[in-house]
């Protein structure tokens, strides 16, 4: 639902893809890979922070619809591309990229699978940054080095941030939208914000995330 534009709301979250990337060593048009791109908001984010180019990956091809539209609203066709590919299976050749970035993709995915793709496609030095949830990070935070990686450094979010900077506004904007729309529950879009607005609501330090910088050391 347009009106509801949540996707504007949670660009409070670039920061962290700020400060993230500011604390790479420059680098002159870094080949940049974007896993589980989405509709692009990082992606695109990283086209600004950056002289270089960005690939995208996603297997929702309506997402990547979604970001190729805004690539040619923006004039970025030389600089972004998309593919629907897996993160398992990315198909491009050993030690292509000098970045590699997710946020909040990695663990829906088999770990072990994605992380072996990750070191075979990223450059002997090249960094990878991820950002995921405290609850499931923690958790695997010793074994990057397992997998040929070693911690530059560690960005904390701001505590209870997923509640108090994306979910409470969001919640504010569909009561709203309640008394201007009959029957709005009944938007997919709407019932499917709904349900994560009571999981986060009833644990909003549960949602507390973490954004690692990562070096690839072999």
């Amino acid at each position: 639902m347009n009106e509801l534009n949540a996707e504007g709301l949670r660009s409070v979250f670039l920061k962290y893809t700020r400060k993230a990337f500011k604390s790479i060593p420059e680098m002159n048009k870094p080949h940049i890979l974007d896993i589980g791109c989405g509709t692009g908001m990082p992606t695109l984010e990283l086209a600004k922070l950056s002289n270089g180019d960005i690939i995208g990956i996603d297997i929702d091809q309506n997402a990547l619809d979604k970001l190729n539209q805004k690539i040619k609203e923006k004039g970025l066709k030389n600089r972004v591309k998309i593919f629907n590919r897996s993160a398992y299976d990315t198909q491009f050749a050993d030690e292509t990229f000098d970045i590699l970035w997710e946020e909040g993709v990695i663990h829906l995915l088999d770990f072990k699978k994605v992380m072996t793709e990750c070191i075979r496609i990223l450059k002997v030095n090249g960094y990878m940054i991820t950002g995921e949830a405290n609850n499931w990070v923690d958790k695997k935070i010793k074994q990057y080095p397992k997998y040929g990686f070693k911690i530059v450094k560690k960005i904390p979010w701001e505590e209870k941030c997923w509640w108090r900077q994306y979910y409470a506004p969001l919640e504010e904007k569909i009561n709203i939208l309640r008394k201007k729309y009959n029957k709005i529950e009944e938007i997919e879009d709407i019932k499917r914000h709904l349900r994560e607005i009571e999981m986060v609501k009833k644990n909003p330090s549960g949602f507390d995330c973490t954004t690692y910088v990562l070096q690839k050391i072999k």
